[in-house]
C-alpha cells in the first residue's frame, strides 16, 4: 500500500520504542529496570477513580461537546486563573484526549508550508515531528548544560524571522528538567508580543518544581492574546492512561481547535472528564506527596550518577527526569543507552531521542521506586567502568 509522502516526515516518541524492546526482553526472562518512560509510578488517587465509577454508573458514556464538558471547562478556567494569576474564561478552554492533541492541533492550525517554528532542542520529540509533518521548518534553539538548559536568548533573537509563525517553550522541561527563569520568559514574551507571534507554552510539568519560581507565559504583558497554554492530568494526577489534557487559548483559535476535535476524536470521554473534575476540585494532598517523593528520588539518582566514571549530572529544577552528561565515556549516546539495556538490564533513553543537541547525554526517569533506582545505579556501574577503560 502506498502511503502519502507526508507520512515519511512523521517521527515517533522513542520512549515507547525502548519500552517495547524492554518488554520483549522481560518476556524472554530478563529482569529490566524501567527508567525510560515518563510515567508516574503512583496510582491514580482513589477519589478520582471513584468519581469515574460514579460517572459510569450515572450514564456518562455518551458523546459530549467537542470542546469539553461545560463543568470541566469552567473548573479548568478557574484553576488556570488561580495558578497563573490571570483571568480565564471557559470559552478559551478546549479539552482533549491527552495533552498531545493540543500541540498537534495548534501546529496544524497555525503553521503552513514553509512557515518556521522555533522550539527547544533537546526537547519533546513530537514538537519537531509535527512541524515536519505539516510542512513547516523546524528552527531549534539548543538547550545547553552550561546555561542550566535554558533558552539561548541571543541565538533565539537571531533566529526569529518574518517567517516565524510559532514559538514553543516547555518549562519545567522534558528531557533536561531545566526551568526557564523569569528573565528568560519575559524576554521571549517581549519579542513574541512585539511581533505578534503565538507561543505554545507546554506547562505539563508545572507542579513538578523543586526549587525556584514557576513563571507562566500566559501572565506576561501582551501575551494574553498570543499564548496557547498546554496542560493536563497525566503527570500531576498519575492519570497517563486516562488520556485527559487541555489547552487554554484565544477564543478564535479555540474554535479552530474544537473543529479539529470534531474531525478527529469527536470528543473526550465524558466519564474521564468527570474524573478530571474531581481531580481539580478534590484533595490535592496526593499531588504534594508525589512531588515530595520525586524530589527525594531526584537527589538519590543525581548523587549516584555523579559517582559513576565518565558521568556528570546536573541537579534538575523540575519535571521527573535527569539528563546526565556522558561525554566522558567517549561513546555516542545511542551506543551507551543500548549497552546499558543489553548488559545492565536498565532501560534509559539516548539524549538524541530528543534532538541532535541531545548527543552526549542520556535521559533517565526517576518515576520508579527508590529500590529500583538503587538497583539501576548498581547495575550501570560495571558498564561505565568498562567504557572508562577504553
Amino acid at each position: 500500500m502506498n502511503v502519502a509522502s507526508r507520512m515519511l516526515r512523521l517521527g515517533t516518541e522513542s520512549a515507547f520504542e525502548v519500552l517495547a524492546r524492554a518488554k520483549a526482553l522481560e518476556r524472554a526472562g530478563r529482569e529490566i529496570v524501567h527508567l525510560e518512560i515518563g510515567e508516574p509510578d503512583f496510582d491514580t488517587p482513589a477519589h478520582i477513580k471513584e468519581a469515574a465509577k460514579q460517572a459510569l454508573e450515572a450514564g456518562a458514556t455518551h458523546y459530549g461537546p467537542s470542546a469539553g464538558l461545560p463543568e470541566l471547562r469552567e473548573a479548568i478556567a478557574k484553576h488556570v486563573a488561580e495558578t497563573r494569576g490571570v483571568p480565564v474564561s471557559p470559552e478559551e478552554v478546549v479539552v482533549t484526549p491527552g495533552a498531545k492533541p493540543i500541540m498537534f492541533f495548534t501546529i496544524l492550525a497555525l503553521v503552513g508550508e514553509g512557515d518556521e517554528v522555533i522550539y527547544p532542542n533537546p526537547g519533546f520529540p513530537i514538537y519537531e515531528s509535527v512541524i515536519n509533518f505539516v510542512g513547516g521548518v523546524p528552527v531549534p534553539i539548543p538547550l545547553r548544560e552550561e546555561s542550566g538548559f535554558g533558552f539561548d536568548l541571543p541565538l533565539f533573537e537571531r533566529r526569529v524571522s518574518a517567517k516565524t509563525r510559532l514559538i514553543i517553550i516547555n518549562s519545567p522541561e522534558n528531557p533536561t528538567g531545566g526551568v526557564l527563569d523569569r528573565r528568560q520568559i519575559e524576554r521571549i514574551a517581549a519579542i513574541a508580543a512585539a511581533r505578534g507571534i503565538p507561543v505554545l507554552s507546554d506547562e505539563i510539568y508545572r507542579q513538578f518544581l523543586y526549587e525556584g519560581e514557576f513563571v507562566s507565559m500566559l501572565g506576561m504583558p501582551g501575551m494574553r492574546e498570543h499564548t496557547i497554554l498546554l496542560d493536563g492530568f497525566s503527570k500531576s494526577y498519575a492519570m497517563t492512561g486516562w488520556r485527559l489534557g487541555y489547552g487554554v487559548m484565544p477564543p478564535p483559535l479555540a474554535e479552530h481547535v474544537a473543529r479539529l476535535m470534531v474531525n478527529s476524536a469527536s470528543c473526550t470521554a465524558s466519564f474521564v472528564q468527570l474524573a478530571g473534575l474531581a481531580a481539580l476540585q478534590g484533595d490535592q494532598t496526593p499531588v504534594a506527596r508525589m512531588v515530595a517523593e520525586f524530589k527525594r528520588r531526584r537527589d538519590l539518582l543525581v548523587d549516584g550518577l555523579n559517582r559513576l566514571p565518565g558521568v556528570r549530572c546536573a541537579r534538575p529544577g523540575g519535571a521527573f527526569y535527569v539528563f546526565p552528561n556522558i561525554t566522558g565515556t567517549g561513546r555516542p549516546s545511542a551506543e551507551v543507552a543500548e549497552r546499558i539495556l543489553a548488559e545492565a538490564g536498565v532501560a534509559v533513553l539516548s539524549g538524541t531521542a530528543f534532538g541532535a543537541h541531545g548527543e552526549g547525554y542520556l535521559r533517565l526517569s526517576y518515576a520508579n521506586s527508590e529500590a529500583n533506582l538503587r538497583l539501576a545505579l548498581e547495575r550501570m556501574r560495571p558498564v561505565f567502568e568498562s567504557l572508562a577503560k577504553r
